[in-house]
């Protein structure tokens, strides 16, 4: 399947003073994937090895990380020349190896002729570095989510309408196909964007089926859970990664230590929210205390919310029917409108926007507060057609703001200085 971030990889081939290049991203996001077909279409060979389940080349990085023998090792198992330029080197599962993440910095010093890309889970790579150096200004990252809307259009061979969205979105004027770009929206807040469950979707339309590889990446994940922490961290990881539904289901969705345990704190639970974060499950959005430029600078720590980091998923754990999703009348269903902000948050990141809301000391909040160039945008979610709210106005007439987003299931259009985003098209912002 067409995934964007090949378009970076393509680059960071060609690009002047490239440096072995290091793939973030969470379980299951198609990292392996996409590194295997950007070697076999842009390289005359490629030579790909699992540091997890590859146990005779983990050991000789413990030997020596220095390239020339780490290449004439592989070459000599896999009974193939590693010709710079020709030739793409894959360590894949990396954080199984601290050695091999050290290294990088050494290839990147001694033998920067070669394509080296390494790939592994966030989590490893925060958590599992314990007796080595992380190689620090030696290497280019790019981070690998879930497929964003656009790329699960793309999955069910819709490119025509998505870049028809584009350009309704650039220019503010209806989409004539607005109805069935909606439709296929539904269909993705319940597919969500793992690669296995959209593949799965556009090939037999069974949301049961989808439910089904759903299920099995969640097991996944709570397998990593435990082997990458302490027995009873590991415990406290999986009761915050398994609140977030009823955290999402209150009014205020700002995250709440008791909704996990009684009596619990950011003491007890903090290490437990920043280990699922750097393990790409969930998403974290900050407060800020002010719209004015720099955004960043006025965030208030302690009061965020957390998103799952696909949203398909937090539909499946929540239990929400699918029907209730699909249905073209707009029931009330209050977590109805949590799942299409988790929708938007996971559609931001995407475009490494930095998430973050703001809220009043009264009662107005704005559901993401966006920084673009001197200019605070602030922008508000409404999961259907009823967009009545005032936080809009009482933030932009507070920060003079140009204009403000408001994204719901209305058409594209430019009123009274708020540009109406349908929901369908989040990734364009």
């Amino acid at each position: 399947m067409k995934r964007k971030i090949y378009t970076d990889l393509v680059s960071w081939k060609t690009k002047s003073g490239r440096m072995p290049l290091l793939v973030n991203g969470a379980r299951q996001v198609g990292k392996s994937y996409i590194l295997q077909k950007f070697g076999r279409q842009e390289f005359d060979s490629c030579i790909t090895v699992n540091l997890e389940t590859d146990k005779a080349l983990a050991e000789k990085f413990e030997d020596v990380i220095t390239p020339l023998p780490i290449i004439q090792y592989m070459e000599s198992v896999h009974s193939q020349r590693i010709i710079p330029g020709k030739t793409l080197i894959v360590l894949d599962e990396i954080q199984a190896c601290e050695r091999a993440l050290t290294s990088l910095k050494y290839f990147c010093e001694q033998a920067p002729e070669y394509h080296v890309i390494a790939a592994g889970s966030l989590l490893g790579m925060a958590v599992n570095r314990k007796k080595y150096s992380f190689p620090v200004g030696k290497v280019d990252e790019v981070t690998l989510f879930p497929m964003d809307f656009e790329e699960f259009l793309w999955a069910q061979g819709r490119e025509t309408l998505a870049g028809a969205i584009r350009e309704c979105y650039e220019q503010s004027k209806p989409l004539y196909a607005h109805a069935t770009a909606v439709d296929f929206y539904n269909q993705y807040l319940i597919a969500g964007g793992m690669p296995a469950a959209v593949r799965e979707f556009a090939s037999s339309g069974s949301f049961v089926a989808v439910a089904d590889i759903q299920n099995r990446i969640l097991n996944e994940y709570i397998a990593d859970m435990a082997k990458y922490a302490e027995p009873a961290t590991s415990v406290r990881i999986r009761a915050c990664y398994e609140s977030i539904p009823a955290q999402l289901a209150k009014e205020n969705h700002k995250f709440q230590y008791s909704v996990v345990q009684k009596g619990g704190s950011a003491t007890i639970f903090g290490e437990s929210i920043e280990w699922l974060k750097y393990a790409g499950a969930v998403l974290k959005c900050q407060k800020t205390a002010h719209g004015a430029m720099p955004v960043k600078v006025y965030v208030d720590l302690s009061d965020f919310k957390l998103y799952m980091s696909d949203v398909g998923m937090l539909t499946m754990r929540s239990g929400m029917a699918a029907q209730a999703v699909l249905s073209p009348l707009e029931t009330g269903n209050p977590f109805i409108g949590a799942i299409a902000e988790n929708y938007v948050a996971q559609a931001f990141a995407a475009n490494l926007i930095s998430l973050l809301y703001w809220k009043n000391d009264n009662t107005a909040e704005v559901d993401f507060v966006l920084q673009k160039g001197v200019d605070v945008i602030p922008v508000e979610v409404k999961p259907g057609t009823r967009i009545r709210s005032k936080s809009l106005g009482i933030f932009m007439e507070k920060y003079k703001c140009p204009y403000g987003i408001r994204i719901s299931k209305k058409n594209f259009g430019f009123e009274n200085g708020i540009k109406s985003v349908p929901l369908y098209a989040a990734f364009c912002v």
